[in-house]
């Protein structure tokens, strides 16, 4: 494909648009300038990268690193990493490469295919950076995050990029070679398989008629084993498996599947979002939460407040948290008129109930209520950054919520 084509677009020659024209060069970039909010590092890491402070850069699986010249003779030693996928991560890529022969030819021809992306993507599989996932170190003072020698060390790789993107396919931990071998191997299986003459079979209605001449039955349900979190061997070495974390896991199977036993089914209809909050919500511990954070592409913050919404009311405080809704308008005013009742006693200030949607809010005093699809109250706090964070347990009488609402909020 010739640069003037759609594929790769010139860049301009200043900016923060100057070090990438193809799509996913800029990708790149973008993943590196939405991952901070320190601009000023930014702009002189790119100010670094045009004036050729970059050293000779070597690309791993999992890191990029090379010298970069700083203000003092001696150059610094920056480093990004980026997470390697895993191995059903790579089968999955490589059977969605293979899925398509517009992926192969597009590889083939040393472009990256928007549509591979995409289905890598909906299948899980994060080729492109997130904002999330690029972790720079610098052997400089500067306490940035970047420090400017690693934006510019990002700025610079940037091109190199646009020019190989298998780069970002080492990266994630194969190269170029392997990853075509694996491709080869996958269609040479394919065409074995295809030649390969289908079963005879039988037709259902016989199938089904030579069964219910003696019909198997089935087992019953057994008891619930106790939980148990000891491995019965420990996980192979170099898969990069920890014991605690399989072990952990299999805790949480244990839990889910009794609950199932029970009756509870809740969690079959969890999302892969909603059931990374979940598990954040068993305080894991600090490794496990930033790593869910990673592996969803969520915003720590906002993630947090879905950790928090979960544990005071489930699935159903995620959907409190996330979508406002329109309820019914008597329920509303019946609410506000008890709230307001309340709210007489309990201040002699004049107070400001405002109604939206399915929220009343006490603008002047950081709180508000919002009701669920279950017909609870679900009290939230506002922080001293204007964020909304649930508050308390939900509860079906909105007077009860803005009670703990308000004793929370040391009202």
């Amino acid at each position: 494909m010739s640069p003037s084509s759609p594929g790769r677009r010139r860049a301009p020659a200043r900016g923060r648009r100057a070090f990438a024209e193809t799509w996913w060069g800029q990708a790149w970039v973008t993943a590196l300038e939405d991952s901070t909010l320190d601009s000023g590092r930014l702009s002189r890491g790119r100010t670094y990268a045009r004036q050729g402070m970059v050293g000779a850069v070597t690309i791993a699986p999992g890191r990029v690193e090379a010298a970069v010249q700083g203000s003092r003779p001696r150059p610094y030693r920056s480093v990004v990493r980026l997470p390697a996928l895993t191995g059903p991560q790579w089968d999955t890529l490589l059977d969605t490469i293979a899925a398509r022969a517009g992926h192969l030819a597009a590889l083939l021809d040393d472009e990256m295919p928007a549509g591979l992306v995409d289905d890598a993507r909906h299948a899980g599989v994060p080729l492109l950076p997130l904002p999330t996932e690029l972790d720079p170190e610098c052997s400089c003072p500067d306490w940035g995050y970047p420090c400017k020698h690693a934006a510019a060390l990002c700025y610079a790789i940037a091109a190199t990029i646009d020019t190989d993107p298998f780069v970002l396919f080492t990266l994630r931990g194969r190269g170029r070679e392997e990853v075509f071998t694996q491709l080869r191997a996958r269609r040479t299986a394919a065409q074995e398989t295809a030649a390969q003459p289908a079963p005879a079979g039988a037709p259902a209605a016989a199938a089904y008629s030579h069964w219910a001449e003696a019909p198997t039955a089935l087992p019953g349900l057994p008891e619930p084993a106790a939980h148990t979190t000891a491995l019965p061997v420990a996980p192979p070495s170099g898969t990069g498996l920890a014991a605690a974390d399989l072990e952990r896991l299999m805790a949480d199977a244990t839990a889910r599947a009794a609950r199932l036993l029970a009756g509870d089914t809740a969690d079959l209809h969890l999302t892969q979002h909603q059931d990374a909050v979940r598990i954040a919500a068993s305080d894991p511990g600090p490794e496990w939460f930033h790593r869910l954070i990673q592996n969803t592409g969520a915003k720590p913050t906002a993630f947090a407040r879905l950790t928090r919404a979960w544990r005071h009311g489930g699935p159903t405080g995620i959907t409190v948290a996330e979508q406002p809704y329109a309820p019914d308008p008597t329920v509303m005013k019946t609410a506000r008129t008890a709230v307001d009742a309340a709210l007489a006693e309990m201040t002699d200030s004049p107070t400001h109930l405002r109604t939206w949607r399915n929220r009343l809010t006490l603008t002047h005093h950081g709180i508000q209520l919002r009701l669920g699809p279950d017909a609870r109250w679900y009290p939230y706090l506002r922080d001293d950054d204007g964020e909304w964070w649930p508050g308390a347990p939900a509860d079906s009488d909105p007077v009860t919520a803005l009670t703990a609402a308000w004793a929370q909020n040391g009202k």
